[in-house]
């Protein structure tokens, strides 16, 4: 039995150095990608999915990533091949996919297949405006290019009316050549699309469900420039309306037990979040009563805010439980005596947090739990597990953890527990994706606890998030 032991400690320890390896190289190759430098993403992704041990999550974006090397290398085929992998993988994005498979087909003179695939994205996008404005901008140039000016007209009268802000797609014009570009062109030939353009950087730690009607944006394209890209997104996301509900509980009752840092994570990571223009709701050592009333202040605010413009992030630090596939908060005035007072006196996550972000116009519903540590009711241990459970989904959410589900993170020695020391910083680094930051967070909570906590995230989201462009 010891032995048996001991290979599962390994094989855990052994798991666990793979995957800080992996997201290490996966992290290393997006940032050669974001640099342009094609060559090396090809050589370090193709390497990473050779190799029998990497860990398979990476996968969906692996093939996503080194697809649209190949596109900048023009390297079509092969570029198609691993969009259209990624796509069996069920990669997020779909967008980005289809929108990088219509530029293949493009530049291989299969102009039906091209025509296909802008048809699928404006369905997909359907829903939601803006998207929809950018994708039949886009598609206005090629019928231009492909000589119907009739369908050129059209879609670009339609994209107008979509999204009369967008200044580029207002001075858009279509001009008919009457003549479809040649197969060989080279990427850059074809005149810059008029859409706004996002980098795409996705999670990988779960996979995720598309949403058509949230789909916000796409990639870059071959001659988009840093400084362009920033102003595009600034404009996509110029009346997007932020709300923030943060609560921080440290002072519990000796018997639950006191924690030093959940009001300090709570304040600084509000002080950051106002940073990045959050509407900030801080409560700090909150009773039941009161985090329902926060609650119910918060979810009037997403109702109140435009659809498909509004995002919701909740945030928490202190004592957490898992008790019947169920997280709960621990209120500072939580007396469990009983297991069955769990469900009266704590505060449930997936029903009463996620549930009531998702009823609301929000976009997206983000849950930052630093509540990972250990049981608070060693009395009830027995119902009660280690650390928080990973909880579904629900639509349009990112839900980050402290440490990864069945785990406990230590409450810290300074004046931040490691997690949100970590996460605080991270917000503070301008130009990163929502997943950007929460893997800046991971790597560096991993090295600095020695690989001991790994930080865990959930989404299902579909477009992007920028705490903070520049």
């Amino acid at each position: 039995m010891k032995n048996v032991l001991l290979s599962l400690c390994v094989l855990s320890l052994v798991t666990t150095l793979t995957l800080a390896q992996d997201s290490k190289d996966f992290d290393t190759g997006v940032a050669k990608f974001r640099a342009k430098e094609y060559d090396a993403v090809i050589d370090m992704f193709s390497a990473m999915l050779a190799r029998p041990d990497h860990n398979k999550r990476f996968d969906e974006d692996l093939y996503f990533y080194r697809g649209q090397s190949y596109y900048h290398k023009n390297e079509f085929n092969k570029s198609l091949d691993d969009l259209k992998q990624a796509s069996v993988l069920e990669h997020y994005n779909k967008g980005v996919i289809l929108w990088y498979e219509v530029r293949c087909y493009d530049k291989l003179g299969k102009t039906a297949e091209a025509e296909s695939n802008y048809a699928e994205a404006v369905v997909a996008a359907e829903k939601n405006k803006k998207t929809s404005a950018m994708i039949l901008a886009d598609r206005a140039q090629f019928y231009s290019r492909h000589g119907n000016k009739a369908a050129a007209d059209k879609d670009l009268a339609m994209a107008k009316s979509l999204d009369a802000g967008n200044k580029e797609i207002a001075a858009a014009t279509v001009t008919t050549t009457h003549a479809a570009p040649p197969a060989n062109r080279t990427a850059g030939d074809e005149k810059k699309p008029t859409q706004v353009i996002v980098k795409s950087n996705p999670n990988n730690n779960a996979k995720r469900e598309p949403d058509a009607t949230k789909t916000q944006a796409i990639t870059e394209t071959p001659a988009s420039s840093s400084a362009e890209l920033t102003a595009a997104i600034a404009a996509t996301y110029k009346d997007e309306k932020r709300y923030a509900l943060v609560i921080g509980n440290s002072n519990y009752s000796k018997d639950i037990g006191i924690l030093k840092n959940p009001l300090n994570d709570a304040t600084d990571v509000a002080t950051e979040l106002r940073k990045s223009d959050f509407d900030v709701q801080l409560i700090t050592n909150a009773t039941y009563v009161q985090m329902r009333e926060a609650m119910r202040k918060f979810q009037e605010k997403l109702t109140a805010g435009p659809r498909d413009q509004t995002v919701g992030l909740f945030y928490y630090a202190g004592h957490g439980v898992a008790y019947q596939d169920e997280n709960y908060l621990v209120p500072i005035d939580a007396d469990v005596k009983f297991e069955d007072d769990i469900t009266r006196m704590c505060f449930p996550v997936q029903k009463m947090v996620l549930a009531n972000m998702e009823r609301t116009n929000s976009r997206m519903n983000i849950v930052i739990l630093d509540a990972c540590r250990n049981n608070p009711f060693p009395a009830t241990n027995r119902a009660i597990s280690g650390g928080l459970g990973e909880m579904k989904r629900a639509r349009g959410s990112f839900i980050a953890y402290a440490t990864s589900p069945g785990s406990v993170a230590s409450d810290g020695s300074g004046r931040n527990g490691l997690y949100t020391q970590e996460l605080v910083k991270a917000l503070r680094k301008p130009g990163l994706t929502i997943e950007q930051v929460f893997k800046e967070v991971r790597m560096n909570v991993l090295r600095q606890s020695g690989e001991k906590q790994f930080t865990w995230d959930s989404s299902n989201i579909i477009g992007e998030f920028y705490f903070k462009l520049q």
